[in-house]
């Protein structure tokens, strides 16, 4: 009889640590759910009453209730502890990332704005050189494919005088 009696006792041991491991939250519907697993993460904390071992959400209980059951709980309250540091909500090391990488950003723009600006400069002193020359009326001549040296005819030339003026309306502003 009295082994009888602790099985029951151990039993209902057992029985109350596998119901103090259970979960209690409130779904989106409003019913109460009881389960031995996490709730969804589509389930907000606050709809959480109860948590593994015990555990009761702390939003969901008062702040008397804590301060009332021993000093450990309230110097642990989010509201009542004076040592616990005050969050602004932005994490200060991560803005700081941001603001500089946004900075390496607008360096790298203005690096590759000023390139692109000294190859049109650079280009419309070649095209202005180019121009002269075709305007001068000298006869030019140009390798081929072949590695041959050919004489520009008329219409190659003014092919090509058109080409340099394009490039002196476009990157001589």
């Amino acid at each position: 009889m009295k082994y009888l009696r602790k099985l029951v006792i151990g039993a209902t041991c057992l029985v109350s640590m596998a119901a103090s491991a259970q979960w209690q939250w409130t779904d989106k519907d409003g019913r109460k759910v009881y389960s031995d697993r996490a709730p969804p993460s589509d389930i907000l904390d606050k709809n959480i009453l109860k948590r593994p071992a015990g555990r009761v959400n702390p939003l969901v209980t008062n702040e008397a209730s804590l301060n009332a059951a021993s000093p450990v709980a309230a110097a642990s309250s989010p509201h009542g502890s004076a040592s616990a540091p005050k969050l602004s909500g932005v994490d200060k090391e991560l803005a700081e990332k941001k603001k500089k990488a946004e900075e390496a950003e607008v360096a790298k723009r203005k690096a590759e704005e000023e390139r692109v600006a000294k190859s049109k400069i650079e280009n419309c002193a070649r095209a202005k050189q180019a121009k002269t020359n075709f305007d001068s009326g000298i006869r030019i001549a140009r390798t081929n494919e072949k590695g041959e040296r050919e004489i520009m005819d008329d219409a190659t030339r003014s092919a090509e005088a058109k080409r340099i003026q394009f490039i002196i309306d476009s990157d001589c502003k």
